[in-house]
């Protein structure tokens, strides 16, 4: 059973989410300000933080910036509808998706799924338990990845997006092909999470030796992983 760990003021909501998320079969954990949520998320192991904005106390960045000092749990954050920069704003600190409010149950259900799935520890029996190519190691055993012999600390939609990019080397990406393969969902009109995570990610790999850029973007195109 995934333990999730919900933190949000509303607690009509957070009531409701509860019962659905048990029904589906997660174990739910509530806190109700940011600081409760924060010392919860540092002391216990969950699946996923599902992660309000406005917050008491300490809001949804704040949080959100404190645990990713410390650990790379998944976060779902729930922004406002329509409030863009909230949504661009949890991306750059390290979520690893958003979802506006209100939301629909099955949406919600869904975007949880497929975060834990692409999250997981666990490997696929048909995937090698290590991964090197060129300067970069990844270990998707213990979401590990070592380049110029200096450990990254990645997100799991980040290293996710890494693994994927490089088994694909030398290959045109598409957006849609990223955002099915890697992040769970469909690519909507004006969604820049699948751009934020990729921004991140380059800005976290050391350059290479040579200088020569790891990804390359085609403009309407999608990207390439460089050779």
């Amino acid at each position: 059973m995934s333990q999730i760990l919900l933190i949000d003021d509303d607690l009509g909501l957070a009531e409701l989410l509860a019962q659905l998320l048990e029904l589906e079969g997660f174990n739910l954990t509530l806190a109700h300000d940011g600081e409760a949520g924060l010392a919860l998320a540092l002391e216990q192991q969950f699946d996923l933080i599902l992660l309000d904005v406005m917050l008491p106390k300490l809001n949804g960045f704040e949080v959100l910036k404190a645990l990713r000092a410390k650990k790379q749990t998944p976060v779902l954050m729930l922004t406002a509808r329509g409030d863009e920069i909230d949504r661009v704003v949890g991306l750059e600190i390290g979520a690893d998706d958003y979802l506006p409010k209100p939301f629909n149950d099955r949406e919600l259900v869904a975007r949880i799924k497929a975060i834990i799935r692409r999250t997981s520890h666990q490997m696929d029996e048909q995937q090698p338990s290590i991964l090197e190519f060129a300067d970069i190691k990844l270990d998707p055993s213990r979401q590990e990845v070592v380049c110029q012999d200096q450990l990254l600390i990645l997100t799991g939609t980040e290293f996710s997006l890494l693994y994927h990019m490089i088994q694909h080397s030398g290959e045109v990406l598409s957006k849609d092909n990223l955002s099915e393969n890697v992040l769970g969902k469909k690519l909507m009109p004006f969604d820049r999470s699948l751009d934020m995570h990729l921004s991140n990610l380059r800005k976290k790999l050391p350059e290479r030796a040579d200088g020569r850029p790891r990804v390359k973007t085609l403009r309407g195109k999608g990207y390439i992983w460089l050779t």
